[in-house]
């Protein structure tokens, strides 16, 4: 299964961003990048990737012990930014510390699971709004995006997601996300 654990927002924060991101749509040249679909916006903590069946019960084991180690935290939806010229996302603000610690231990969990994991490297929190295959000039997005603030809510759940992805030459085709396993925050 390819898999990434994650934190996902609540509903009425996602259509809160769904109506800010809309005019945004609408700018000159949004129709050459691939708007990610609403229904999968989420916070990635650690990418999996492919994850062997075997390792399975080593890693709902340990990812269920790094979401009972990390306490519920505040998180809201906040402003824009860009990855080089190829993914415009929207950024976080609240309890960025504790979502940075969480993202660590479930990039730990993974690690010790068996799962063989990319360098690691600074964590940024980020939702992917759209992307392109070629470099382009996102500036007049993140512009557009920039003085978002979203709704608190609070992170109270660490999810493992498997990640379908589209199928090639379909035109419009989105990856497809399901939550495999989730646990509460806390104890």
């Amino acid at each position: 299964m390819r898999l990434f654990a994650a934190v996902l927002p609540p509903a009425e924060a996602v259509e809160e961003l769904h109506r800010a991101v809309a005019p945004v749509r609408a700018l000159p040249g949004a129709l050459t990048l691939r708007w990610t679909a609403r229904e999968s916006w989420h916070y990635t903590l650690a990418f999996l990737g492919e994850v062997g069946e075997e390792l399975l019960p080593e890693l709902y084991r340990r990812m269920e012990r790094a979401a009972h180690r990390t306490d519920p935290f505040p998180l809201r939806v906040h402003g824009a930014g860009r990855f080089d010229g190829r993914a415009l996302w929207a950024g976080a603000a609240g309890g960025l510390d504790t979502l940075r610690l969480l993202a660590e231990r479930a990039d730990a969990a993974a690690r010790r699971s068996g799962v063989p994991m990319e360098e690691h490297r600074r964590y940024t929190a980020h939702l992917t709004l759209a992307r392109s295959r070629v470099s382009v000039d996102l500036t007049p997005y993140t512009a557009a995006l920039d003085g978002f603030e979203g709704m608190r809510w609070e992170a109270d759940e660490l999810s493992l997601v498997r990640s379908r992805l589209p199928v090639d030459g379909v035109p419009g085709e989105q990856p497809r996300y399901e939550v495999v396993r989730a646990w509460p925050l806390g104890r």
